[in-house]
């Protein structure tokens, strides 16, 4: 087995793309209350703070602040794609297969990850999280997509509702 090499800072951030195998799928933004229902789930079970997500259609995008002593985003990730495919078969709402080493047919097996350097960093990733929809053509302004942290941001006047007016802002990433 290949061993990745990740950041483990404890009490870091980390800005994280988890994305499905079938990259053609809505089956995230189709069930976007049971992800963050999923998230809520693990956050009882291993703390952190998710100052921005986003949910799209075939992936998220989210950063998460881990408490002070621990630096296992891993297993939180884990504990989330686990959940998800849990509440899947629960509901019958896909259908999800296993393979030979009893994998579900649902996400993909890793996940990108990226250590918060700074402060500008952080800025950086969550205009990115909240630029994504329109990156990917689902949206004309940001404010239009429902399952993005963005409107969370405009509530507590970080973000003004036109942000990013209507027009696209490139803004590339090596996490997709």
């Amino acid at each position: 087995m290949v061993k990745y090499r990740r950041a483990r800072v404890a009490g870091a951030c980390y800005f994280l793309t988890l994305a499905l195998q079938n990259r053609g799928s809505d089956l995230l933004s189709r069930h976007a209350a049971q992800v963050r229902q999923c998230l809520r789930v693990v956050q009882v079970q291993l703390p952190f703070r998710l100052p921005a997500l986003v949910v799209l259609p075939d992936h998220l995008h989210l950063l998460m602040v881990l408490p002070p002593d621990e630096a296992d985003y891993s297993a939180r990730v884990r504990k989330f794609k686990i959940a998800f495919v849990a509440m899947l078969r629960q509901q019958g709402a896909h259908e999800v297969l296993t393979n030979a080493k009893g994998e579900a047919n649902v996400w993909q097996r890793r996940f990108w990850e990226h250590l918060i350097r700074d402060e500008q960093d952080y800025c950086n990733h969550v205009d990115y999280i909240h630029i994504n929809p329109l990156k990917h053509g689902l949206v004309a302004r940001v404010q239009d997509w429902p399952y993005s942290s963005f409107h969370h941001y405009v509530r507590r006047g970080l973000l003004p509702i036109d942000w990013a007016g209507g027009a696209g802002v490139e803004i590339e990433h090596a996490g997709e």
